[in-house]
């Protein structure tokens, strides 16, 4: 498995098989981190964490306060895909890490259509990124 991004007409494949997604709140101005493994039945997000609070983005009760991060176990199935909005109006778009890749990816920064993300089959050493366009 893998992942498969599909961003202003171009499509980027990874070989990984989990991966963080990161971004700072477009109103707060406080990061946004999600832990992401990717299965077979869809991107499982196994674990949140929020840098403060407010405009929509309260933690939940369950979370705990880690180095000065909010931490949280979302109670979510698997989704199919994960479609961010590319706003440009973060300050710095999305960025995705891996421990599996060498250079952490950074999409969105400008304001562009929707950015698609999927589970797929990837050919290839873990870590390696292919694309295409």
């Amino acid at each position: 498995m893998g992942l498969c991004i599909l961003s202003a007409g171009k499509a980027i494949s990874l070989a990984i098989t989990a991966f963080t997604l990161s971004w700072m709140h477009s109103v707060e101005h406080t990061g946004w981190q999600e832990d992401y493994h990717i299965t077979p039945a869809g991107l499982e997000l196994v674990q949140a964490r929020i840098k403060g609070g407010g405009a929509g983005m309260e933690p939940p009760p369950d979370a705990v306060l880690k180095d000065h991060w909010w931490v949280y176990t979302p109670h979510l199935n698997p989704l199919p895909e994960l479609n961010l909005a590319a706003s440009g109006a973060t300050g710095g778009g999305w960025h995705i890490c891996s421990p599996q890749l060498k250079n952490c990816l950074d999409l969105g920064e400008q304001a562009q259509a929707p950015i698609k993300m999927t589970p797929c089959d990837v050919e290839g050493p873990a870590g390696t990124v292919s694309s295409r366009g």
